[in-house]
């Protein structure tokens, strides 16, 4: 996936400035949350600790916070660029431990060169975090900042540059030389490389059997061999009796290349003169020590790694570094050990080998890979790593005596892990993946807003769709080289020049010449983006509309309904929104088209919720709402949602459905297993049928407004073909997940 400049900044500078921020845990609202919070309260909790320091983890954030501490002095591919320049990526370390990990994370930029006022710095903060990941810190200093902390503290510390690589590329290793048919202690190994990454790497390769007199290291001075005298501790351990003249001397014959340095110091000839079955892992960013092409050009027997997404076998730290804390956080590490690195590669190597989820394939566009050459490490966006590495790592805390917590269930372990990815709220990443098996046309009506151009452009780069624009060409084509967009990715349709106008027109007379339209109108509404592109979609020329970016819901949806109507079977079309909040997923439904739907309404839009849920691999469990728990208020409103339910049991037997029943008691699970031990609704409902549309709207518009959830939507249900009418003022973010809903919908046609 490619970025460009103008993105990048507006990324990081849009709204809220930066990646991150601060959200508190626990309510405070009133006086009395204010008084738990602070003062009176919070001495309490500040009593227990002192009569027992570890009561620090149970009643602060400690446990689960992780400070990326850096100086700034060797960041990414940019070296001493300093700490101010270096907190973009400390912030973006902090969201990838959130996002993979659940690990919170204050960055902490150090305006030092000195390594003693590092290791003083952090060595002060101790009382604060759970760990400690340092990043981009020069070698040597690295090592001596990472030595001296381990010694002297006593909660881990990772420097993710050394180990982090050094523990994804030994698995990749091991799986390589195993296809190779070759055993770690006969392989002659050449690094290219020997600052804090190279060193770390090349002792992980030691211990997992790699002999130390068949590793030949190269620096930017040629091979670290004894002949030299500039060499540091930590290079000297990797001279060599054995002198080679150069890096090409150094890889005749040799089994493994591992490049940790720069790009296109590797040649095609190199590699045409390594031993049978060559791996290669040309890991520098972004251009590799050799091309994926060039290698696999060179060598058909060849097993190739690098840094890059694009590519087979990406080695990419964010496989190690969130998995490795969260497994020394969960049992309170007092370090990460080398039997806990090692653990975490032998459980990467171990998964890769393992028959891969479809959750995984559909991560990654449908394609099916297995272990074998071209897969030997798993895939960044496998959640299995997060259950398969923690646990590992967590194990060997404990086997080695570091643990401080003992895990004695390791079933329910890996439940909490789970629970803490977020698992189902990965559904907009489901329906990308699934979108872009197969992308589609996709029309927008309102094709000369930027909103919706900047959103095309970005559906059609991450191969969810083929958009076309409706509009005034000529405005459209200057928007698209105003952004920098390349105007062959669209299809610009201008209405008043456009030849299908007619046709379109005629089509929708025959449609609708019972109902009060002339062949004179029908002409007229062609005029109308929203008729022509819901006619587009009608006719097959286009595959699915999203529009209404500028319109009012009932504006925009009456043209889709008029030219393509309901489904076959059903009778009314319905509205849900998904809404994401505390790491759960509900889906609302009808909040936007039906005012007071009767029994048999709510039951078709609580059956065609059911089913468009199921399309982001959720199990459906449907709550229809109302103020009345089981009959406890018999009135016509509520016995209207009693009735409904009856309807869904009789037509579809198969769904887990429940009602009627009030809000609070759908979505909390103990209230239900406590109060109403009869109701097959176990663990709360996914799915909330809202009695009337002004249930629905209040509620969804109430949380989007003053809580922290996330709203996607409205996705429209029950149209004989996909038309989805998005929010005025939807973000390019919003009309983008709308794309991919649109995608699918249109897939199952």
């Amino acid at each position: 996936m490619k970025t460009n400049r103008e993105e990048a900044l507006r990324y990081h500078s849009e709204g809220r400035k930066g990646k991150i921020e601060v959200v508190p845990t626990k309510p405070c609202f009133t006086a009395r949350d204010l008084s738990l919070a602070y003062t009176p309260g919070v001495a309490e909790p500040c009593r227990e600790i002192e009569k027992n320091d570890d009561d620090v983890y149970k009643y602060t954030a400690k446990g689960n916070l992780v400070a990326v501490v850096s100086n700034g002095t060797a960041v990414l591919g940019l070296g001493d660029i300093g700490p101010h320049a270096g907190k973009p990526v400390m912030e973006g370390k902090g969201v990838l431990f959130k996002r993979f990990a659940d690990i919170d994370v204050f960055d902490l930029e150090l305006k030092t060169h000195d390594p003693k006022e590092v290791i003083r710095a952090v060595q002060l903060l101790e009382p604060t975090f759970g760990g400690i990941n340092l990043e981009d810190i020069k070698a040597p200093e690295c090592f001596e900042v990472e030595e001296e902390l381990i010694k002297t503290m006593d909660i881990p510390v990772f420097h993710d540059d050394q180990h982090g690589t050094a523990i994804i590329s030994c698995a990749a290793i091991i799986n390589a030389c195993e296809i190779a048919g070759k055993k770690l202690k006969d392989i002659r190994l050449v690094v290219n490389g020997a600052g804090a990454s190279a060193v770390a790497c090349c002792n992980m390769y030691i211990a997992a059997g790699v002999k130390l007199e068949n590793i030949a290291m190269f620096d930017t001075k040629g091979h670290v061999n004894k002949s030299r005298t500039d060499l540091n501790k930590y290079k000297a351990k990797f001279a060599t009796d054995v002198k080679y003249n150069d890096l090409a001397d150094g890889m005749k014959g040799a089994d493994v290349f591992v490049g940790l340095s720069k790009g296109n110091v590797v040649s095609k000839d190199m590699v045409k003169g390594m031993g049978k079955y060559p791996v290669v892992f040309a890991m520098a960013n972004p251009d590799p020590e050799i091309t994926y092409e060039d290698a696999v050009d060179a060598r058909k027997d060849i097993i190739m790694a690098t840094g890059r997404s694009d590519y087979p076998n990406q080695v990419n730290n964010v496989l190690g570094f969130p998995f490795i804390f969260r497994g020394a956080l969960d049992v309170r590490a007092r370090k990460i050990n080398e039997e806990m690195k090692m653990a975490a590669t032998l459980a990467l190597a171990q998964l890769a080998r393992e028959k891969v989820p479809e959750v995984v394939i559909n991560a990654y566009g449908g394609k099916e890979f297995s272990f074998g050459p071209e897969y030997i490490i798993p895939k960044p966006f496998d959640p299995r790593v997060l259950w398969t590495v923690a646990p590992a790592v967590a194990k060997a805390a404990m086997d080695t005596g570091v643990a401080r917590v003992q895990i004695t269930d390791w079933d329910a372990y890996k439940i909490q892990l789970q629970e803490r990815l977020g698992y189902s709220t990965e559904i907009v990443r489901v329906m990308y993946h699934k979108a872009q098996k197969n992308p589609k046309k996709v029309v927008y009506p309102e094709g000369e807003e930027e909103k919706i151009i900047r959103a095309a452009n970005s559906a059609y780069d991450e191969k969810i769709a083929q958009p076309i624009l409706l509009g005034n060409e000529k405005t459209i084509k200057s928007k698209i080289a105003d952004l920098g967009y390349d105007l062959n990715r669209f299809e610009v349709i201008d209405l008043e020049t456009s030849s299908q106008a007619a046709v379109y027109a005629e089509e929708f007379y025959k449609k609708r010449q019972r109902k009060g339209i002339t062949p004179r109108e029908a002409k007229y509404l062609m005029h109308d983006p929203n008729y022509y592109a819901a006619m587009m979609v009608q006719m097959g020329d286009a595959d699915a509309m999203v529009g209404g970016l500028t319109y009012h819901y009932p504006r925009a949806i009456r043209p889709a309904l008029q030219c393509i109507g309901v489904k076959e079977g059903l009778k009314v079309v319905s509205g849900m929104y998904i809404v994401i909040i505390k790491r759960k997923v509900y889906f609302f439904a009808d909040c936007t088209i039906n005012v007071d739907p009767t029994p048999d309404q709510l039951a078709e839009i609580a059956i065609s919720s059911a089913e468009t849920v199921k399309e982001f691999d959720i199990v459906p469990k449907i709550a229809m709402l109302s103020f009345s728990n089981f009959g406890s208020a018999p009135y016509p409103q509520s016995i209207k949602v009693a009735d409904a339910v009856k309807i869904v049991k009789q037509k579809r037997p198969d769904l887990i459905v429940e009602g009627e029943m009030q809000a609070d008691t759908a979505v909390v699970a103990e209230k239900l297993e406590e109060e109403f031990p009869f109701s097959t609704l176990k663990g709360g409902a996914n799915i909330l049928i809202f009695p009337t549309l002004e249930a629905g709207n209040i509620a969804y518009k109430l949380l989007q407004r003053l809580t922290d959830a996330t709203v996607i939507g409205p996705i429209v249900m029950g149209m004989n073909k996909p038309v989805h009418v998005i929010q005025k003022g939807d973000t390019v973010n919003d009309i983008i997940n709308i794309t991919a809903i649109a995608v699918v919908g249109a897939k199952n046609q």
